[in-house]
């Protein structure tokens, strides 16, 4: 079974694969619709993504992939804690008065704000496709001043010096890893299992009063519980936008299959993306 995951290896997607796969055999990707598109040519049986990290929210680019170019389904969902450290190449001595350019992935840069903004307070920072990417480019370049931000593989994996550890801004620090595949089955994994989720993209009628909360209304006097709401552009117009949507309840063959006619009833299209367990993954 073949595995594909946002790369290079050491990166946290990589982490959050070998805890929930040991033994299969991992593909790593350069982008996070290079995972998805090798599940759907059929390269690899099941893509693992980030979708949502604690401290920065939703990952746009998964959310929107799914919404407007594949349709697979989430079959699992892996929760994993993430900690940010401060890398550099160990040709540079440790010396953090050397390092010129920080780089990482968007949300490990955000993730990191106020020690950067404490310690780094004018160094320009650089985005990569990932925090592993990051620490790989730092050391093929060792003649340049440049630091990483990335897990503690990754320093390992790339030879790279750590010196400051636990730079995020805030200790609860995890991230929502979801494992995506062609069908539509929910995947049983040999990790403590935390409940299960059913997560919908739902578009709403064009200019129609109340449509949000008439969607609501169908979870709520069906007491099924939203763990999460968000909003992203349909990027056909200003204003026009689908809502992911959260249930924390697996699928059933009475509520959760009323609610989603209730809501084709009103006007909406809906979109389920699946239904499946969340694990957490240990440190």
């Amino acid at each position: 079974m073949k595995i594909a995951y946002l790369g290079p290896q050491a990166s946290f997607t990589d982490l959050a694969v070998k805890k929930a796969f040991p033994v299969e055999n991992k593909v790593p990707c350069v982008t996070i619709p290079d995972c998805i598109e090798a599940v759907i040519e059929g390269e690899a049986d099941y893509a693992v993504v980030p979708l949502e990290n604690a401290l920065e929210g939703s990952v746009h680019i998964t959310v929107d992939y799914l919404f407007h170019e594949a349709n697979l389904s989430i079959v699992a969902e892996l929760t994993s804690p993430i900690q940010q450290h401060l890398m550099v190449h160990p040709g540079h001595g440790g010396d953090e008065s050397k390092v010129e350019k920080i780089l990482s992935h968007s949300h490990a840069l955000a993730q990191c704000h106020k020690f950067l903004h404490q310690n780094f307070r004018g160094t320009p920072l650089e985005q990569a496709t990932s925090t592993a990417a990051a620490a790989k480019y730092v050391s093929e370049h060792g003649q340049e001043r440049l630091a990483a931000i990335g897990n503690e593989l990754a320093a390992l994996e790339y030879g790279l010096t750590i010196i400051h550890k636990n730079i995020h801004d805030f200790a609860y620090n995890h991230t929502r890893f979801i494992v995506l595949h062609n069908q539509y089955d929910s995947l049983e994994l040999p990790h403590e299992k935390s409940g299960d989720k059913t997560t919908l993209m739902v578009t709403l009628p064009k200019d129609r009063s109340g449509a949000l909360h008439q969607v609501l209304s169908t979870f709520a006097w069906r007491q099924l519980n939203l763990s999460k709401i968000e909003s992203r552009p349909l990027k056909t117009g200003l204003g026009d936008y689908f809502f992911l949507i959260d249930v924390a309840h697996g699928m059933d063959e009475v509520l959760l299959p009323g609610a989603v006619s209730e809501m084709e009833a009103l006007g909406c299209e809906v979109k389920m993306i699946g239904t499946y367990a969340s694990y957490l993954l240990e440190k």
